[in-house]
């Protein structure tokens, strides 16, 4: 755990409102073990430190690459929350589930970010060379593999979230244009015009996305994805009123 720093632009605190306290969690990518124990050392650290309000924040990309995405997705939807509110917001990986139960063409993009491990996580049998003319057939396996509560946990996703001078979503937003404004493809794809930027928007964007050794700390933008499924490093940087901190697995 890191200690505390504060961060400004155009000498203006960022702040979380007086009294809560803010537990943002980044990319998971199939990586249960990894939420499990980061779970455990924030329920530990609300124990030491109390605050009248705390939230979890999920910044998406809970599927995919890692063997666990199923697990990941059923720890969400029937866990206990450990703060008094969880948000859960939607990452691109997010889009491809609910579109291949009504498009099997959609498979070879998504095996390519991941999708086969998604598959086998659901108990459906992946042979390494797959032929195209099952694509049908293994759409079907994944209908009834999929459990209802998961297709609607990801179908009421949120694509942002905001709390004080926060912005929170998967990927990041577009410079020059209004947070209200935004475009989906751009909250959950973005990269290069984002990061590349110093831009100032109204709120410091809080994001994953695009994976860094160690989180990167910008006059706009935080980004905590560090790439849990390579890295075994999953990261939860806490906000509370001006201040911010990380916690690592």
């Amino acid at each position: 755990m890191f200690g505390l720093f504060s961060k400004k632009q155009n000498n203006k605190a960022f702040a979380i409102p007086e009294g809560q306290r803010v537990y943002t969690i980044g990319d998971i990518h199939g990586r249960l073990d990894l939420l499990e124990r980061l779970s455990e050392k924030i329920v530990k650290d609300i124990a030491e430190h109390p605050s009248l309000e705390t939230t979890e924040i999920y910044l998406g990309d809970y599927i995919d690459r890692g063997p666990k995405s199923a697990g990941v997705i059923d720890w969400l939807t029937k866990n206990s929350k450990m703060c008094d509110r969880r948000i859960c917001l939607r990452g691109n990986h997010e889009l491809y589930p609910l579109s291949f139960l009504s498009d099997e063409r959609i498979y070879d993009h998504w095996r390519n970010l991941g999708g086969r491990e998604t598959l086998i996580s659901y108990g459906i049998h992946m042979p390494l060379m797959f032929d195209p003319e099952e694509l049908h057939h293994l759409q079907q396996k994944f209908i009834a593999a999929f459990p209802p509560h998961h297709a609607e946990f990801i179908a009421n996703l949120e694509d942002t979230h905001i709390i004080g001078d926060y912005f929170f979503v998967h990927a990041g937003a577009r410079p020059g244009v209004p947070l209200d404004k935004q475009k989906q493809d751009d909250l959950l794809w973005i990269r290069d015009d984002f990061l590349h930027s110093r831009y100032k928007f109204s709120k410091m964007i809080v994001h994953g996305h695009t994976p860094v050794e160690k989180p990167e700390i910008m006059g706009n933008r935080m980004n905590i994805d560090t790439g849990a499924y390579t890295t075994n490093k999953l990261t939860c940087i806490v906000l509370e009123n001006t201040q911010h901190r990380f916690i690592h697995t």
